[in-house]
């Protein structure tokens, strides 16, 4: 598999006051997601990670934050050695399947259940 991956911030939280700082971020809510180009096929791995107290002399204003900022910050709290596997897993399931429906149109005896009808 030839995978590329890449990292998409979903959601923030922030505490509105922490250690003399306004509007610090304390927790990312993010998705992992791997494309395989060989296939075409991709799958994502939904994380979230506690961010670290600020640093008053390295903080950076909400408002000056870029997604790299805080895809570096959940880099740096969340391995992705984990993750890649897992997404790795998922595609290899999706091009080689191992538990597909059989269907009437695979085998003309299989039995389909029609709806119960309350006839009162």
């Amino acid at each position: 598999m030839n995978i590329s991956y890449e990292w998409k911030i979903t959601a923030l939280k922030q505490a509105p006051t922490l250690d003399g700082l306004s509007n610090v971020i304390t927790h990312v809510n993010f998705e992992y997601k791997g494309t395989d180009a060989d296939s075409g096929k991709s799958a994502a791995f939904n994380g979230a990670c506690p961010i670290s107290e600020p640093n008053a002399e390295s903080f950076t204003a909400l408002a000056d934050l870029t997604e790299a900022d805080v895809i570096a910050w959940a880099q740096a709290n969340h391995p992705t050695d984990h993750m890649s596997e897992f997404i790795q897993n998922e595609i290899s399931k999706k091009i080689t399947p191992t538990n597909v429906e059989v269907t009437e149109d695979d085998v003309s005896w299989l039995a389909t259940e029609e709806p119960e009808h309350d006839n009162s």
